[in-house]
């Protein structure tokens, strides 16, 4: 998001993200092997008793090639894979998917270019309800994220261009209506991170917690054969007026080597659980649940 101004808060401690206790192995579950199969957004559909059904969107071109899939997650496994057939015009290359807050069944879908997509989903059949364009960024914009969160009765969306090595990622955020697909005047400010620091995209994707902190991936990605390398951060705090504020030097939440995230999302409402997406290239796409211990989650 961008802001017109930027205000830096004291670093807060918070929880690390740890693996789940749950998952076997290193925690990461496939959906799916080569170059289409990756994930490159991520939205929970519903939560109940350790299974978890997730939209994923994958970031695919080429006209035969899947855009989305519906993933159903038991107690941090990857039991039940189910395409959806995205209906008309197929979009190219989606980065991020958002639930619509209060609109059960409904997404946000973003694309690279900035082209938006307001969709349905009843199962596996989905339904593009009308389309948008997020506002005007730099011209070298490459948009990876979108989340939204609902602040004294406004809905703010945040966003942001993926930055890449020495360019910073730009973070954006603006009143959002859904009604319209309009957004108010955005915000806009410089991202980066410390790590990882080659070929890396300092904002992969973005979540809102609960108590409205800011979450931003980042990501090395030297090409389709890796190394990869993910890390991911508590950038800041979004504020009830739109705007960031970044905190003096992002917190390290988590290290996430041998994987490229490009999706995350929260499981639980307090966002004490989070679900991450990984697009591998051509080691395909992965999954994976992780923790912060919070009050309300234990």
């Amino acid at each position: 998001m961008k802001f017109a101004s930027l205000v830096l808060l004291p670093t807060l401690a918070i929880p690390l993200l740890l693996p789940s206790a749950a998952l076997a192995g290193d925690g990461w579950e496939s959906i799916g092997t080569g170059m289409a199969a990756g994930a490159s957004g991520i939205a929970v559909l519903s939560r109940d008793d350790g299974i978890v059904d997730t939209l994923v969107l994958r970031d695919n071109k080429k006209p035969a090639e899947n855009r989305a899939v519906r993933v159903r997650l038991n107690h941090g496994q990857v039991s039940k894979i189910d395409p959806i057939v995205w209906p008309g015009e197929l979009p190219v290359d989606l980065e991020a998917a958002e639930s619509v807050p209060g609109k059960a069944g409904e997404f946000i879908a973003l694309a690279s270019n900035g082209k938006g997509f307001h969709i349905e989903l009843n199962s596996r059949r989905l339904k593009v309800l009308r389309t948008f364009q997020v506002p005007k960024g730099d011209p070298e914009d490459n948009y990876e994220s979108f989340a939204l969160k609902k602040m004294n009765g406004r809905l703010l969306a945040v966003w942001a261009d993926r930055g890449q090595a020495a360019r910073p990622a730009t973070l954006y955020s603006a009143e959002f209506s859904v009604s319209k697909l309009s957004f108010k005047k955005p915000k806009s400010i410089p991202f980066r991170v410390p790590y990882p620091v080659a070929d890396v995209r300092h904002a992969s994707d973005i979540e809102i917690t609960a108590d409205d902190r800011v979450l931003v991936s980042a990501a090395s990605d030297p090409g389709d054969d890796g190394p990869f390398d993910s890390a991911v951060y508590d950038a800041g705090v979004l504020r009830s007026d739109g705007a960031i504020a970044l905190s003096p030097v992002p917190v390290k939440i988590g290290d996430f080597p041998g994987h490229k995230i490009e999706a995350m999302t929260c499981v639980s409402r307090s966002c004490g659980s989070l679900l991450y997406g990984t697009d591998d290239e051509a080691a395909g796409g992965r999954l994976r649940i992780a923790t912060r211990n919070t009050p309300e989650d234990q």
